[in-house]
This record gives structure tokens, sequence and C-alpha cells, in this order.
């Protein structure tokens, strides 16, 4: 605060009162575009009690958004996974105490942050495609499911490897002197001391880009992927009510969102309060384990 206080004045009761004046302007202009939108759009019937009945039928919800979801939560789970798993050795990689390796992992963390995830999911959807008429591994109906998996992946892959580096670097540097007093090796140093650490200091950025992955699966409508926002607008096409279509994909997206943030938030809590209870036992056990004898001496 005091720092603010260094770069901005205080305002005083007439730039309070002047700022009090503005702010109320700016929302009832706000407000007033709003109701002007409501009005246009109730209008054109978008927000008619009729638009909204398709959504209080079984057909609506069983052949269309419940597979949409599910589409899309299948897709965001493997790409939570194999972007943590790419992230975490990326990261290890950029941390390697050898050249080559932090390198390589540097040109790929920099390369697929560089490329937009949705140019990667339609260069994916194609490479697939093409290759799917010559392999058996796969078929073309696969291509757009693995096209936005691997899209997703590599994109956030790269960008949790720089929370992983980022998260390390940022650690006191007296554990890594201690780690080397105690003839610890570079890789012995940064899996069993600073990783452990780094990653329960970097959850809550983690769980953002969670939540990001799971908001991504929507660009999978271009590549024909059967997803939420792809299954909303199918809903919005036959009933003719593509807003309201819209509205319900966008408070499902907001309540997968908060759950997912509520669980990833309570799993940092208890993956804190396990880190710092083990930290205080493991300096009880240090502090029991001192010879008496030794302490005699300085007395």
């Amino acid at each position: 605060m005091s720092q603010i206080q260094n770069l901005f004045d205080v305002p005083g009761p007439k730039g309070r009162r002047n700022l009090a004046i503005l702010n109320t302007l700016g929302l009832v202009f706000v407000l007033g575009i709003l109701a002007a939108i409501i009005v246009i759009l109730v209008n054109k019937g978008q927000l008619a009690p009729a638009a909204w009945k398709p959504f209080f039928t079984a057909d609506v919800w069983v052949e269309y958004l419940v597979p949409g979801l599910i589409a899309t939560l299948k897709a965001a789970v493997i790409a939570i996974v194999a972007s943590n798993i790419v992230g975490l050795l990326l990261g290890i990689g950029r941390l390697s105490s050898i050249a080559l390796i932090r390198w390589l992992a540097g040109v790929i963390v920099e390369f697929f942050r560089a490329v937009p995830v949705l140019v990667m999911m339609i260069f994916f959807y194609f490479t697939l495609s093409l290759l799917a008429n010559s392999t058996t591994l796969f078929s073309s109906d696969d291509a757009p499911f693995l096209g936005v998996v691997l899209g997703l992946t590599l994109y956030n892959g790269s960008v949790i490897a720089e929370l992983v580096r980022s998260g390390v670097r940022n650690l006191p540097k007296g554990q890594r002197e201690a780690g080397k007093a105690i003839g610890l090796r570079h890789g012995q140093l940064l899996r069993s001391i600073e990783l452990p650490q780094a990653l329960v200091a970097m959850m809550p950025a983690m769980v953002s880009q969670l939540v990001v992955i799971l908001k991504d699966t929507a660009l999978g409508y271009i590549v024909v992927y059967p997803e939420l926002l792809r299954q909303a607008k199918l809903v919005g096409t036959t009933y003719s009510n593509l807003l309201p279509a819209l509205i319900v994909a966008a408070l499902i997206f907001i309540i997968v969102n908060t759950i997912l943030g509520a669980t990833a938030n309570w799993l940092q809590r208890k993956l804190s309060s396990r880190t710092a209870g083990g930290a205080m036992a493991a300096d009880a056990e240090m502090v029991t384990d001192v010879d008496p004898s030794v302490m005699v001496e300085g007395d």
C-alpha cells in the first residue's frame, strides 16, 4: 500500500467525489448497453420462453449436451494428465546439468509455447487424417480427438515446464547449497529436495492452467470434435435457439471449472499441510538424533 501511495497521490474529498461520479456514470452506461442488448434479443425471440423449453426435455441432454460434456471431460482429463507428465519432463530437462539437454528442452518449450493451440490442433487433425489411411493404429474418426489432445498437451505441457523451472529457481539458494554440502548430486538434489517444494509452491498457477485446458477443449469445434460447444451449436441449429444453447453451455463450463478449481485448491491445501508436517517431523528427528555428549563441551 505504501508503494502505491508513493506512485500515486491519494485523492482528496473532491477527487473521491469525482471518481464516485465517474464510476456511477460508467456503471449506468454499461447497464444501459446490457439492457439494450436484452431488449433486442427479446424482440428477436432468442430469450422467449419457447427458446428455453428444449432444455427441459430429456432428448436435448441425452442426445446432445451430455455426450458433448463427456467428450469435453475425456479430452480435458487426458490432456491434463499428459500435460503434467510432459511439463514435468521438459521442466526437469530445462534444469538438467547437461547443456545439450537444457538446450533441446528449451527449444521444444519455446517452440510449442509460441505456436497457437488452434494451429496445432488443425495441424495434427489433418496430419493424422492423412496417416489414418496407411496405419491400423487409429482411424480417421480418431483424428479430431487426437488432434485436440495433442495440441492441448504440447502447448500446456510447455507452459507447465516453465512453471516447474521457475518454481525450482525461486527456491531459497541455501537449500541447494546445503544439499551439495552433504554430498547430494544434481539429480538427487532436484528429485528429493527442490521438485517437491516447487510443485507445492506452483500449485495455484497449475490450477489456473488446468482450467485453461478445460476451456480450450472448445477449440475442438474447429476440427469437428463433438465437444460441448459443438453440441450446443447443434442444439441451437436444431431448435433455432442458438443464444440460449450457448448460455447453457457457458453455465456448464462455469460449473465444471468451479468444481475443478475447488478440487485443486483442496489438493493444494492437503499437499501444503503434508509438506509442512513432513518438514517439522524431519526437523524434530534431526534434533532428537543429536548426540547430547557433543553439546557438553560447548556448555
